[in-house]
């Protein structure tokens, strides 16, 4: 991968997180993050739509007056979700009924018409690709982590429900970690999706000052050496 493309990879997977740093799409993100399932399967749509739409507005982006770019973006974007909403009724019915509502709202998703507008629309295929792989990537990071940590203090659980995504097969993978009377509710309740991302968010924040000042301090013996020579 050449630097351009390892750029754009940072980008969505960590510099630029749509869900940690640009905080788009935090209507699904906190809504459908009560188990670590529901934020794979919305995950894995929000990057499908990303991806595609990417693309698709890359290779017109020389083809649509930008008087009418919006409204063509938002359409290709809502043709997709229509797909992919489509394919999970057919395969992931079960989880297409735990997500709802939130699979025609990944149209009204922020990351997604932000990066058609800001970088697929001025760039190549290939790179419009890439972005919309790992900004879905980091996104999708973001709702299983999410997810997860709040299955596991609220149900005390790890992969609940696991057959509703990959069959009947995964249904005794799941993880009991604790007794139901162990666990603590607040982390499934709304409050507690806010207070699972804040920490989150402190958590990368805090990683990112430890490695700015790493920089700093190797760049500050890297100038010092020669003198000192």
């Amino acid at each position: 991968m050449n630097n351009g493309l390892a750029k754009i990879a940072r980008d969505g997977l960590w510099d630029n997180n749509p869900g940690l740093v640009q905080l788009l799409g935090l209507c699904p993100l906190l809504a459908v993050t009560g188990t670590l399932v529901n934020g794979l399967g919305l995950g894995l749509a929000t990057l499908l739509v990303m991806m595609a739409s990417n693309i698709t507005v890359s290779l017109i982006r020389n083809l649509v007056r930008s008087e009418v770019r919006i409204a063509v973006y938002v359409l290709i974007i809502a043709s997709y979700v229509t797909a992919v909403e489509l394919a999970m009724q057919a395969y992931f019915y079960d989880l297409y009924k735990i997500l709802g509502i939130f699979i025609p709202l990944i149209v009204t998703n922020c990351a997604i018409i932000g990066r058609a507008e800001a970088f697929a629309s001025k760039t190549t295929p290939l790179n419009a690709a890439t972005d919309g792989l790992f900004m879905g990537l980091g996104f999708t990071a973001v709702l299983v982590v999410l997810g997860g940590m709040r299955e596991l203090i609220g149900m005390g659980t790890i992969l609940a429900q696991a057959h509703i995504m990959f069959g009947e097969a995964a249904r005794n993978i799941t993880v009991q970690f604790s007794e139901t009377h162990d666990v603590f509710l607040l982390a499934i309740l709304p409050p507690g999706a806010f207070i699972g991302l804040g920490l989150m968010i402190a958590v990368k924040n805090v990683i990112d000052r430890r490695m700015a000042a790493k920089e700093i301090l190797s760049q500050t013996q890297v100038v010092s050496s020669p003198s000192q020579a």
